[in-house]
């Protein structure tokens, strides 16, 4: 199983499933991170957190635990 948080940048991935439960799960469809969805990685903060990504047309920044409940292609 690979998750957004192994994904290198520059990187275009297919979200395959959402991880996780409850709040946490309904924030990240609330963004637009469904199932199918194309996810193009921007930057990765020096750090490792946040994750800065590309979805649906627009930028989004992402926290590192939550780019790991994130299923990928």
């Amino acid at each position: 199983m690979k998750t957004l948080r192994q994904v290198k940048v520059g990187e275009t991935v297919t979200v395959v499933k959402l991880h996780g439960e409850g709040a946490v799960k309904r924030r990240i469809m609330d963004m637009g991170i469904t199932r199918g969805v194309e996810i193009y990685v921007r930057k990765v903060a020096p750090l490792g957190d946040p994750v800065e990504i590309t979805v649906r047309g627009y930028e989004l920044s992402i926290r590192k635990a939550d780019a790991g409940q994130i299923e990928v292609a």
